[in-house]
């Protein structure tokens, strides 16, 4: 496996199935075996087979990371016990002293970590409106290191032009980092539109189940992936064997689980446009959302994401949230089954005060994989009865 079937031009569907997961030499299992081993013994000091200490590598590990580092159209990959370890991660690479410029509509966790744990390091940050590339290019801080960008933002779904960053960010000798959780790369591949890291919370889409926490980065560029491949064995926070066999499990399935969230989003998103009770529908597909334009140039399709505010104000939306019965209330997202939150209560508390505060009047959906007429039916009888 890896690069000689790479480039023999497998199709994205045949590589998250057998990209670094040939059948088990010894077995013949075509499923790659769960490696519980935590050493690995030596054919004489000093000499292994490629493993010694499972923190530092690991053949169930090494698999998921071949497998969606090929996805992401990356030479390497890295995966974390979590998205925000992963998170972490890049952010060792900024120097004390300088800046990240983080988008004003991004994940709360992230938020909080850079302000709250790197900020007392000696790592500034600035909020800015990533979707303005010349108001970005105009007003840039000399001491940036890193611009760091979600694409469609965490919650409200605005979608920003990757190529055009990177272009701004490499003049400046910064980094771009892309969280592509929401897209995931069978809808988008941040490496090949200029980006330096992709970074995925794989408990979500990759995962795809519910069932497993976990994170990942790809990079492409060398020198990056040894410093952040020295700072993931180091630091130690990477995921256990059994994780990473069910992210990579949840793999398999992505293209297949993706074009049904797409579908099902769609037909949410139907019926929302025009309903009475609903103010404004965020979703990318529109003709009317802001990011249209570079969601369509850099997507595949639209996601199974879906944001809208509610008329009547936070009380409002927190009735809605609370009654769906197909959908669940919780936070998290990407999995099989619909998901419904308020996120300025949950998933984006931590960002309340800042220049990342989501509106109060705000619900955001995981749209999954049950049968469209329910997910329509569930959110007309709670937006009637909410």
């Amino acid at each position: 496996m890896g690069e000689q079937e790479q480039q023999a031009g497998w199709s994205f569907e045949t590589r998250a199935i057998h990209e670094g997961q040939p059948p088990d030499p010894t077995t013949g299992a075509v499923v790659v075996p769960i490696s519980l081993s935590t050493t690995f013994a030596q054919e004489a000091v000093g000499e292994h087979r490629g493993y010694e200490y499972s923190r530092s590598g690991n053949p169930t590990r090494t698999a998921l990371e071949t497998c969606v580092a090929s996805l992401e159209s990356a030479r390497h990959g890295l995966a974390f016990a979590s998205g925000l370890a992963a998170e972490d991660n890049v952010l060792r690479l900024v120097r004390p002293g300088r800046r990240v410029l983080l988008g004003n509509d991004a994940y709360g966790g992230t938020f909080r970590l850079i302000s709250k744990v790197w900020g007392p390091l000696g790592v500034a940050h600035t909020a800015v409106d990533l979707t303005d590339v010349d108001a970005l290019a105009a007003d840039w801080p000399d001491d940036t290191d890193m611009v760091w960008l979600e694409t469609p933002t965490n919650p409200l779904l605005s979608c920003i032009d990757i190529e055009r960053v990177a272009e701004v960010a490499h003049t400046h000798g910064a980094l771009v980092v892309v969280d592509n959780t929401f897209a995931t790369p069978y809808l988008q591949q941040p490496i090949t539109l200029g980006a330096d890291i992709v970074v995925h919370s794989a408990t979500k889409y990759l995962g795809g189940h519910s069932d497993v926490v976990g994170g990942f980065l790809a990079v492409d560029d060398d020198s990056i992936a040894e410093r952040l491949r020295f700072t993931q064995n180091a630091a130690g926070a990477v995921p256990s064997p059994f994780d990473c066999y069910l992210v990579l499990r949840g793999v398999k399935t992505l293209a297949v689980r993706m074009d049904r969230h797409c579908q099902n989003a769609r037909a949410v998103v139907d019926l929302l446009v025009g309903h009475p009770k609903v103010d404004r529908v965020l979703y990318p597909q529109l003709p009317d959302h802001p990011g249209h334009a570079a969601a369509a140039r850099q997507m595949r399709d639209f996601g199974g994401m879906v944001s809208f505010t509610v008329r009547g104000g936070e009380a409002a939306a927190r009735a809605v949230a609370a009654a769906t019965e197909v959908f669940t209330l919780a936070e998290s997202l990407g999995a099989v089954e619909s998901l419904i939150e308020h996120p300025g209560a949950m998933t984006h508390a931590s960002a309340a005060g800042s220049p990342l505060e989501v509106p109060a009047d705000l619900v955001r959906l995981s749209v999954g994989l049950e049968h469209a007429d329910d997910l329509v039916a569930d959110l007309e009888q709670a937006l009637e009865h909410g």
